[in-house]
C-alpha cells in the first residue's frame, strides 16, 4: 500500500482537485483520493504494467465501440474518493469526458500484487458503495481473477465473489454477449506442462 497524506478531516473531491490546480500535486503524481485520504502509489513493476496493457487490450476487443476503455484515469465515486482504476470500462466515448471525469463505470479492474489487500478491502468497498456493477482484481500472486458482482451500496460490499482461472472465460455484466478469456487478462502466457515440451 502506498504512502498516505491526510488533512485533519480528510479531503473532499473538490479540495483534492484544488491541490492539483494549486500545484501541490502534479497531474502525473501517482496518487489517488480514497475516502478522504490521498494515497501515493508505489512504482509499477513490469508484470503490473504489462497486466494493465493486456487487460485494456482484451477489453477493447470484447467491448468494441460500445463503451470507452480508460487506463489509470480518475473516477469520481462519491464526495471523498477519486480512485484511478488500472482499467475502467465507462459508458459513452472518450470525448464524453473532456469536461469532467466519469462518476460511474460499467466495470473497474485493478491489477494487483503488493496492493492485493487494499484492492480487496478498501477498493471493493469504495466501488460497491458507488454501485459499480462489476469489479475485477487481476490477482498476479495467484494467477487468477477475482470477480466481484451484485453491489450493495448501503452495506458497501459485493454480494457475489467468484474466482476465474486459466481456461475460463468471464462474461461482462454490462455486455452479456461479450466475454474475455482469463488467459488474455494475465500478463504472462500460460505455463507449458512438461508433456507439451
Amino acid at each position: 500500500m502506498g504512502e498516505r497524506y491526510q488533512s485533519d478531516s480528510g479531503y473532499t473531491v473538490d479540495q483534492y482537485f484544488d491541490l492539483v490546480r494549486q500545484g501541490a500535486l502534479a497531474e502525473d503524481d501517482r496518487v489517488e483520493l480514497l475516502e478522504g485520504i490521498i494515497v501515493a502509489e508505489p512504482p509499477m513493476d513490469p508484470p503490473h504494467a504489462t497486466g494493465i496493457g493486456v487487460v485494456a487490450e482484451a477489453l477493447r476487443v470484447a467491448v468494441g465501440a460500445r463503451a470507452s476503455i480508460r487506463v489509470q484515469a480518475p473516477l469520481i465515486v462519491g464526495s471523498r474518493s477519486v480512485p484511478e482504476p488500472d482499467v475502467a470500462v465507462v459508458a459513452g466515448q472518450p470525448r464524453d469526458y473532456a469536461q469532467r471525469h466519469p462518476s460511474s463505470a460499467l466495470l473497474v479492474v485493478e491489477v494487483s500484487d503488493s496492493s492485493l489487500k487494499q484492492d480487496r478491502l478498501s477498493k471493493s468497498r469504495i466501488y460497491a458503495a458507488a454501485d459499480i456493477a462489476e469489479y475485477w482484481i487481476i490477482n498476479l500472486r495467484d494467477d487468477q481473477i477475482e470477480v466481484f458482482r451484485t453491489p450493495d451500496p448501503v452495506q458497501r460490499v459485493y454480494a457475489s465473489r467468484s474466482l476465474a482461472r486459466r481456461g475460463d472465460r468471464i462474461a461482462l455484466v454490462a455486455f452479456p454477449d461479450a466475454s474475455v478469456a482469463v488467459d488474455d487478462l494475465l500478463p504472462w502466457p500460460p505455463r507449458r506442462r512438461d508433456d507439451e515440451l
